[in-house]
């Protein structure tokens, strides 16, 4: 926005410094909007539709605390006429005390053409009127506290020649202004609105070029007035309907970036969960997964399963420390470096030991740590190794044998807290028919009714086998116990859940 020099004229003193300024991000429009419903524009009958339009629309801004008599010194200035102030009915008075209205009228001759008469904001106090005869001296007037901008559509734009070769006055029929054959009759428009986004614009023209205020309102005006039809009521009216009208197109504008965005969000969450890399293996593969961030679809939990050339299936989970969108994402990064080095050939206590060096140089403070759970699988699918980083044990779980976790003695610290640390690789037998469920700790230290006590693993293994016993399996089994847990909790988890099974079951 250009900053205000000062003016070659006289001007009110509400326009000389003693009122309040807009608010750059808030934009010259903010203003309360009045009771009242707001029509729709057409262009069959736009003079009357303009009045009707504006006789429930507007609000004058914000409330300040100054008490403004300005009138519109500046109109009155160019035309040397007395104005006639007219009381607005009551039905449009206001206890409060707004700010004024202030109206940038461009016009190449407005002291030739008096077309703005005394004109009163809802609350009765006078809406301030300044002038540009030009585009260049609007430039210079177009402050923040200009809400609404009256344009003649017959104004030369910027590098245009007069049709009639004089000096651009509009004259009567405001046809003498247009520019040379060929030009675009609402260039001067498109100008003002390139200059002005942030502001509402009126369209002023004739009443036989009906067809062009309605193009100027397709092109982005708030709404098109007749020269020869104006009066204060009507023209009053507009103004306050044309600012309204902008509030709530920005206000609608900014809306639907913000849902985009959100779109957006929700994508690129989405693509940020793994896709299993399990290609010729017998192994069924189910996952569930609850942020705890509201309104989130990822939370520092992170999962995935890959098979290798070799037939051997690896799977992980991990559990970032945190629940904000860092966590998030250094949990993401931490599940693709754990993919990479995996499908390497890396595996063991040199895989996490990579890891951790991922994640240190990746955190954003040092306190931040991670833990873990790896799991290989042998091709045949009858054993299994297990490494742990600070991360609760799996649960194995064999027909017609109870529901067990699996050894968690050589647990080894979290990523991130001791530099050289070592986690150990322990075997494990599974059998020939098994399921294997990896979880986060938000699985476990949920609620347990008013007691206040956590649900545990071991509450978690006594939950799983009686699911497992009722006959539910992968997504239902796991849909089944996410949803008990958070029923036993009374409410929604504040921590993430992360739950993935694997299943082997014998071919026929």
């Amino acid at each position: 926005m250009p900053v205000s020099v000062p003016r070659q004229r006289t001007l009110p003193a509400a326009e000389s410094g003693q009122a309040h300024a807009a608010s750059m991000n808030s934009g010259p429009a903010e203003s309360a909007p009045e009771t009242g419903t707001t029509a729709p524009h057409t262009a069959e009958n736009p003079a009357t539709v303009t009045t009707g339009n504006a006789a429930n629309g507007s609000a004058e801004g914000a409330t300040c605390a100054e008490t403004d008599t300005a009138t519109n010194t500046d109109t009155a200035h160019h035309t040397g006429k007395a104005r006639t102030r007219i009381t607005p009915d009551s039905a449009e008075a206001t206890s409060t005390a707004p700010t004024n209205l202030t109206l940038l009228l461009i016009e190449d001759d407005p002291a030739g053409s008096p077309i703005v008469p005394d004109l009163l904001d809802r609350g009765g106090k006078p809406i301030r009127v300044r002038t540009a005869r030009n585009l260049t001296e609007a430039e210079r007037l177009l402050t923040d506290d200009v809400h609404c901008i009256l344009l003649d559509l017959a104004l030369p734009a910027p590098g245009s020649r007069p049709a009639n070769g004089g000096n651009g006055t509009n004259g009567a029929n405001g046809s003498g202004g247009d520019g040379g054959e060929g030009d675009d009759e609402l260039a001067v428009l498109k100008h003002v609105l390139e200059l002005a986004p942030r502001h509402a614009v009126l369209a002023l023209t004739t009443s036989g070029d009906a067809e062009r205020g309605a193009e100027a309102v397709r092109v982005g005006a708030q709404d098109y007035l007749f020269r020869d039809e104006l009066d204060s009521r009507l023209l009053s009216r507009a103004i306050r309907y044309a600012v309204e009208r902008k509030r709530s197109d920005s206000a609608e504008r900014r809306l639907a970036e913000g849902r985009l965005h959100a779109r957006e969000n929700r994508r690129l969450e989405r693509g940020l969960l793994p896709t299993p890399l399990l290609d010729g293996s017998p192994l069924r593969f189910a996952a569930r997964y609850r942020p705890g961030r509201s309104r989130a679809l990822l939370g520092g939990d992170f999962y995935d399963v890959v098979r290798t050339p070799d037939g051997t299936v690896h799977a992980m989970i991990g559990d970032v420390c945190g629940h904000g969108p860092d966590e998030a994402a250094l949990g993401v990064e931490l599940r693709i470096a754990w993919r990479a080095l995996t499908l390497a050939g890396l595996s063991g206590d040199e895989l996490l030991g990579t890891l951790q060096q991922v994640l240190e140089h990746e955190r954003a403070d040092d306190e931040i740590f991670a833990t873990l759970c790896a799991v290989d699988i042998s091709p045949d699918g009858r054993e299994a190794g297990l490494c742990l980083a600070g991360h609760p044990s799996p649960l194995l779980a064999r027909p017609g044998h109870p529901a067990r976790l699996l050894p968690y003695d050589d647990n080894g610290p979290a990523l991130g807290l001791l530099p050289g640390a070592r986690w150990p690789r322990t075997q494990v037998d599974l059998g020939t028919e098994w399921s294997l469920m990896l979880y986060t700790d938000g699985l476990i230290e949920g609620r347990v009714g008013d007691s206040g006590e956590r649900l545990g693993q071991d509450g978690m293994v006594g939950m799983v086998s009686r699911q497992l016993t009722d006959g539910l399996r992968g997504k239902e089994l796991l849909r089944a116990a996410v949803n008990e847990v958070r029923d036993l909790n009374g409410g929604e988890l504040t921590d993430d859940v992360a739950v993935l099974l694997l299943d082997r079951v014998p071919q026929p």
